[in-house]
Parts: structure tokens; sequence; C-alpha cells
């Protein structure tokens, strides 16, 4: 029998689990319009459309690495964005790219401002790199012109002189490759009017470009 005076004992309540955090709201979907979104989407298409160009691509390496092996020199030039291009490829060569390797010969013409001052004062901008081509440039070297237009006069003129010394020429555009396309051996056009992708290729082009020769001068096939 139980004892009434022992205090009552209520049963304990049912434990609840922990509560668990609520999970991350997905970002905000992009509207349509954003301009970042419209820019990576305009570089993409671009990137894809020059797996068209592969061949052309390969062949502007093969150009390059025929001109070191005969014992040409590279010299390029451009103006603006195209100049720090033409500085860039000038500098993979002499530098490297990803092996140690011999250096190779290869000059910009637009990174001396001495010489180019002094022509664009005593002769005019447009013969700014013709006058240093002619100077420099011979049968067995090659001559590389970065443009966005091709429509720069110093760089048509420039084109023009290196074939008059009897040195290949290499273009590297967009677009229809204006007035320059006509004094280019090797033309590598970008399927773009927009400077922006055209210079974003471009660096796409000369990294290719260095992987192949670089992969060349010491005596291993290209890689990924």
């Amino acid at each position: 029998m139980s004892d009434p005076t022992a205090p009552m004992l209520t049963p304990a309540a049912p434990s609840t689990p922990a509560a668990t955090a609520a999970p991350a709201a997905p970002p905000p979907a992009a509207p349509p319009g954003d301009w970042l979104h419209a820019h990576l989407a305009a570089h993409a298409d671009v990137a894809g459309a020059m797996v068209g160009l592969a061949e052309r691509i390969r062949a502007a390496g093969e150009l390059v690495r025929d001109t070191f092996a005969g014992g040409g020199t590279l010299y390029t030039f451009g103006n603006g964005g195209s100049a720090a291009d033409a500085q860039h490829l000038t500098g993979e060569l002499v530098g490297h790219y990803k092996r140690d390797r011999r250096p190779l010969p290869a000059v910009t013409l637009s990174t001396d401002p001495t010489s180019m001052t002094c022509i664009a004062n005593d002769y005019a901008y447009e013969d700014v790199f013709a006058r240093q081509v002619e100077a420099l440039a011979r049968r067995g070297d090659l001559v590389v012109a970065f443009t966005t237009s091709g429509r720069s006069p110093n760089v048509v003129r420039a084109l023009a002189a290196a074939r008059a010394n009897g040195a290949g020429t290499l273009l590297l555009a967009g677009g229809d490759g204006g007035p320059a396309r006509e004094h280019a051996d090797h033309l590598l056009l970008v399927p773009s009017s927009a400077t922006p992708r055209i210079q974003e290729m471009h660096t796409l082009v000369l990294h290719v470009i260095s992987e192949m020769v670089d992969a060349w001068a010491a005596g291993e096939p290209p890689a990924a």
C-alpha cells in the first residue's frame, strides 16, 4: 500500500532534439541585364570560337619556333594594351614560360622610350616602329604585330617595312584585320570586334605560342 504522505512524482517531459541551423539561402539570381555576367558570357563565347582557329594558332607557334631554330630574332610591337601583349610575349621567350631552358632572342620595339620619342619627335609617330624595323629586322627574322583593329598607321608601316627588309610578318588582330593584313604573311584574327575580347584572346594565343616554343627549347613535348 502506498504512503499517502509521500510526494507525488511527475513524469519527465520527453526530450526535444537540438535545433538545427536553417540552410543558407541561395544567392539571388543575377538580373538578366547584369553587366558583369554579360562580360563573362561574351568572353566565354569568343573563347569558344577560338577552337576554330586551333590550327592557325598551332601554325603561328611553329612559325615562331622555326624562326628561332633558324637563328632568327623575333621583334614585337603594338600600341597601348597591345604593347603590353607584345612585351608579355617577349618576356616569356627571353625569360621562360614554364621550363628552365636557354633564353631566346626576342625584342619589343615599344619598350625603348628613347628611340620611340626620338623618332616621333624628329619624324612622325607613324614611324616609331617602322624605323626600328628598318634598322634591325632582316631575312630570317620574324616581326609580330599586336593590334585590335589593324588600322594603326604605325603598325601598318612597320609590317610593310619588315616585308621590304625580307623579314617574315605575323599579325595578331581582331575583326577583319584592317589595312595591316595586307602586309602580313600570316594572320591570326580573333572573331570579335570588341577590344577587350580581342586582347583577352591575344593573351591566350601568346600563352599557347609560349608553351610550344618553351617545350621545343627544352627538348620536351608541349603540355596542357
